[in-house]
């Protein structure tokens, strides 16, 4: 890497290629020492803290249910974000260039665009499995079962994995005569850019709205009828399930909402702005903190996300039988 010299000298990307791209700035010392810190610390705490999540429900017996079958593929593509696309976007930002040569700028594009677009997927799958959960509860176990979301997270990851192939295929990274050495972005059409926003933002955003507003004018309803049996000592069984998918579906609104108050903000600005800024660069980090955050929201209001993360914490998920442990008790 290079730092600020003396002289202000120009720092090019690749000084023995005459085609090299130009840094725009460089940082200081200090800085490039507090920036590399930061991505650093942030990739580790996203891959480890998803990391344990996707252990939890794939080890737990007991875990294993469609709703959370969502959020390990959410969990997943989190953490692969810690693992491969903070590291990498870090790198590009802090350096001002691209140093991981033109075959892993494709391969970056295809993993960058399939992971976000299965993210935002992923939100619309738990939308849809809380509305039939909260608004249909006799239809759930017939509608929504196991088998049925496992193909569905496949055949939604196949999709957006060949949309985003499809689309650096056609497009391509080519170096034309007006790109520099050591840049990497994909020269996109314009009706690329509205299917891509129709498909990636629009649809999902709507879908989603609207299913939660449903679900929480359901759950204000169902928390009225829940109240007045409690008043008068009648709480069946059937009451105090639709009282725990009352819970579990304004957990993961709460998810949602953060998702969506970290991603919409950036999506529109950076659709809107040419070329990055401030504060197209802040937002865009925000979208990769809310990989981390997640597993907190599940610490905070799941009691089986505590169990399991310190069954796995103190190893005992590999004594005989642990994936059958009650973890609900």
């Amino acid at each position: 890497m290079a730092y600020e010299t003396e002289d202000h000298e120009t720092q090019y990307c690749f000084p023995a290629v005459n085609s090299s791209c130009i840094k725009t700035f460089e940082f200081s010392r200090h800085e490039y020492i507090i920036m590399y810190v930061f991505v650093s610390l942030l990739s580790v705490w996203t891959v480890f803290l998803n990391l344990l999540v996707i252990i939890s429900i794939s080890h737990f017996k007991k875990l294993h249910t469609p709703t959370n079958l969502i959020i390990l593929s959410l969990a997943v593509a989190d953490m692969l974000i810690g693992l491969i696309v903070i590291p990498v976007e870090g790198s590009r930002q802090i350096e001002r260039c691209w140093y991981f040569g033109y075959i892993f700028c494709e391969l970056f594009s295809i993993i960058f665009g399939s992971l976000f677009s299965a993210s935002f997927t992923n939100l619309a799958l738990i939308a849809v499995d809380r509305y039939v959960a909260v608004c249909h509860p006799l239809l759930y176990p017939q509608k929504i079962t196991t088998t049925k979301t496992l193909i569905g997270i496949c055949l939604s990851w196949l999709c957006f994995l060949t949309y985003n192939v499809t689309v650096v295929i056609y497009y391509g990274y080519v170096y034309r005569t007006d790109m520099c050495y050591g840049e990497c972005f994909v020269p996109v059409g314009f009706a690329y850019i509205v299917t891509d926003m129709f498909m990636s933002f629009i649809f999902p955003c709507t879908l989603i709205i609207s299913l939660y507003l449903r679900i929480f004018y359901v759950v204000h309803q169902q928390v009225k009828v829940i109240n007045s049996l409690m008043g008068g000592k009648c709480v069946t069984e059937g009451s105090l399930r639709r009282k725990s998918e009352s819970k579990a579906a304004l957990t993961l609104g709460i998810i949602v909402i953060i998702y969506m108050l970290c991603f919409v903000p950036y999506y529109i600005c950076s659709i809107s702005v040419n070329s990055p800024t401030i504060l197209t660069v802040s937002l865009e980090w925000a979208v990769y903190t809310n990989s981390g955050l997640n597993p907190l929201i599940y610490a905070l209001f799941y009691p089986w996300f505590k169990k399991t993360a310190k069954h796995i914490l103190t190893l005992k998920i590999f004594q005989p039988a642990s994936s059958l442990v009650d973890i609900f008790t």
